[in-house]
């Protein structure tokens, strides 16, 4: 019995292969951890959430970049004049910038004013006292006086308007009555579709 124990511990063959080790394995510290690409996975790539857009392309040569330039230059100067006729107040001038010149202008636009048939009157007197007739000449003088008359009182009147209007809706105003007065009178003698910046209310629209 004993000899028949060893021998079948003997006989005991196992069915497990040793392992291949690589060459280098030996060389490797206990603390070496291998790559994903020595195990064999394939890391994944990461998705990017955008492209960038592209560069303009760098001008060739002089010629091309001013060209360039002058391009940009129209392109800025176009936005600054529709930004100034819309109103925008980063694109307008001095002269035309602050909420008591946008009143001004509003008061101004939402009426019809005699200045803006002063020059169309004008011409028509020109005309007429060229004409060697007396009845003509004495017409046309008489328009005349019609006219600047109408302009006067008109101008009277917006002044008027304007110093009570500033006053009611601004009365810690530090801008100057007689230029807000001035700036009103002015933008009356312009014909309606050629000022700048352009008309926002309506004619009879309501103002304050």
């Amino acid at each position: 019995m004993p000899s028949l124990f060893r021998r079948r511990q003997a006989d005991v063959v196992t069915s497990e292969e040793p392992e291949e080790v690589p060459d280098d394995a030996a060389s490797r510290p206990k603390s070496y951890t291998p790559s994903k690409k020595e195990l064999g996975q394939a890391t994944p790539k990461r998705v990017s959430s955008g492209r960038r857009p592209p560069s303009a392309a760098a001008p060739a040569d002089r010629k091309e970049q001013t060209k360039q330039m002058r391009e940009r230059q129209r392109q800025e100067r176009a936005e600054a004049t529709a930004g100034m006729r819309a109103g925008d107040e980063r694109f307008l001038l001095a002269r035309d910038r602050g909420p008591e010149r946008r009143l001004v202008r509003n008061l101004v636009d939402s009426r019809r004013t005699v200045g803006t048939w002063f020059f169309g009157g004008a011409l028509i007197v020109l005309i007429g006292s060229t004409v060697k007739i007396s009845e003509i000449q004495l017409i046309s003088n008489i328009l005349w006086l019609v006219l600047a008359l109408g302009v006067v009182g008109d101008a009277v009147f917006i002044a008027r308007k304007v110093k009570r209007s500033v006053k009611e809706k601004f009365p810690k105003t530090d801008q100057r009555m007689g230029s807000l007065q001035l700036y009103g009178v002015m933008r009356s003698l312009t014909f309606r579709r050629m000022r700048v910046p352009k008309p926002q209310v309506n004619l009879g629209d309501k103002v304050l």
